[in-house]
């Protein structure tokens, strides 16, 4: 049998579990919004912990919070922090709007355990310290909650970006090891000039390398702190120089760079900081996609298909087909950035869903970044060292496709033009022979001209085939 105690808000008494840190209008939300069982991200557990620790320790320095209380939140706080109390984070993503339930829920596990540091029970009428008195002192959940998405983003941002770049370092490696592959190009998913395999796949490293920045410049922009503008953007009930002194003070406890808003008003009402950092990862997300389809077309067959590269085995692919191996990593890394791409979509959609001063959808802005931001993390980081890293090139399959390749034709453009350029290529694949025998056969370059202009290598260089540099 569950043991409660009883616990009371505004709206009256409410059973809680005895030995729960959490309080009434945390269970009023377990009870309202029983809707997908998920539980806040440590990121936004981490966020508004830090705010609570900065607020008690702002307001013990400027004298409005009793130095044994503000000690006591303080140390809750830190534990919060750590991670001791996670499993007492129980409000579903799914909740009142703004994210009051899950700043109530924060605040009463906080107040609890600093009652408890204090010497009192849990369940003891006479505890000193209150939710929203003192933890919540000059705060409110509309100033909060945004503060918090944004310390929340930067939580794991260097992870992030570290497991990008480890991603892009894996894709350079590769493409010096293989810049002596030269293969056929393929637009349109037909045949093109030829192009090294090291040059197609440090175009992948490229790509991402652009993701990466785009991030970095998104996250500049949630380095802006709201906090202080507390209901409404006007600062009621904050003293005069706690925004900047939380500013400060988050920065020093968390490590990171922050700024102060340079508009409380638009910070409350805006959410546009959080869309954009989403829709920076949602970009990250759509090269991940077509650098994965590109990795399962290259390894498609093997007996069949194009098969110049080969993933690594890292399980069987079929239940029953024996010896078939499959993409798999790649697959997953399709899942996983699609799942990320509907993540941004419902940011956008909440962020563009707040009304007059506040934006009452946050709590699903911050459970969606935060998702995007572990699911990227995750996935990218197994796709790096379960298949790029483990990546084989099949030379001998890349330069025989590309012997056969008609299109090589395009370098003689310059030398017997466009139409008989066509003509040649018509009649190589008509009769299955090299574009060289044709073009020589047929009188328009002599054999040592079209060796030349036929250098597969050299194609991959640029300029004119066939022609000196200045003639």
């Amino acid at each position: 049998m569950v043991e409660f105690r009883v616990e009371k808000d505004s709206l009256g008494p409410v059973n809680v579990p005895a030995n729960a840190y959490y309080g009434a209008q945390t269970q009023r939300a377990v009870d309202n919004f029983p809707v997908s069982g998920l539980k806040p991200y440590p990121a936004f557990i981490w966020s508004m912990a830090i705010i609570k620790r900065a607020a008690a320790e702002v307001h013990l320095d400027l004298g409005l919070l009793d130095e044994q209380m503000a000690k006591a939140i303080m140390q809750a706080a830190d534990e919060v922090l750590a991670g001791t109390h996670n499993a007492q984070f129980v409000v579903d993503p799914f909740q009142a709007g703004a994210g009051t339930s899950h700043n109530m829920n924060t605040n009463e596990v906080i107040a609890n355990r600093a009652n408890e540091i204090l010497g009192y029970k849990l369940d003891d009428a006479k505890k000193p310290v209150n939710p929203n008195d003192h933890v919540n002192m000059a705060q409110s959940t509309n100033d909060t909650i945004p503060t918090a998405i944004r310390l929340g983003a930067l939580w794991r941002f260097d992870e992030l970006v570290n497991t990008l770049q480890a991603c892009v370092d894996a894709f350079r490696a590769k493409s010096k090891e293989w810049d002596e592959i030269t293969k056929s190009g393929r637009t349109h998913l037909q045949d093109a000039v030829p192009i090294r395999l090291g040059q197609e796949v440090g175009g992948w490293a490229k790509a991402i390398e652009r993701d990466i920045e785009k991030i970095k410049q998104a996250a500049e922009s949630v380095r802006r702190l709201g906090i202080g503008g507390t209901a409404n953007g006007t600062g009621l009930n904050a003293h005069p120089e706690y925004h900047s002194r939380m500013v400060k003070k988050l920065s020093q406890l968390s490590g990171l760079t922050l700024y102060e808003s340079d508009d409380l008003f638009e910070s409350m009402q805006s959410m546009q900081d959080a869309v954009f950092i989403s829709s920076a990862i949602k970009t990250a997300a759509q090269d991940f996609i077509r650098i994965a389809n590109d990795i399962r077309l290259l390894s498609s067959g093997p007996t069949t298909g194009l098969a110049e590269l080969t993933c690594p085995p890292v399980q069987p692919g079929s239940s029953i087909m024996p010896g078939k191996v499959n993409p798999v990593m790649a697959e997953m890394l399709n899942m996983a950035m699609f799942h990320i791409m509907g993540n941004d979509l419902t940011v956008t959609l909440a962020g563009q869903a707040g009304q007059l001063e506040l934006n009452v959808m946050m709590p699903i802005i911050a459970h969606n970044l935060f998702e995007s931001m572990h699911v990227m993390i995750g996935a990218v980081r197994a796709f790096t060292e379960k298949c790029v890293v483990g990546l084989v090139a099949n030379r001998e399959k890349a330069e025989g496709w590309l012997a056969k390749n008609p299109i090589l034709v395009t370098a003689l453009n310059p030398v017997i033009g466009y139409q008989k350029g066509a003509e040649v290529a018509k009649k190589s694949l008509a009769e299955d022979r090299s574009i060289k025998e044709i073009v020589v056969d047929l009188g328009y370059m002599t054999e040592e001209e079209a060796s030349k202009a036929l250098d597969a290598r050299a194609m991959t260089e640029g300029g004119i085939q066939g022609i000196a540099a200045g003639g």
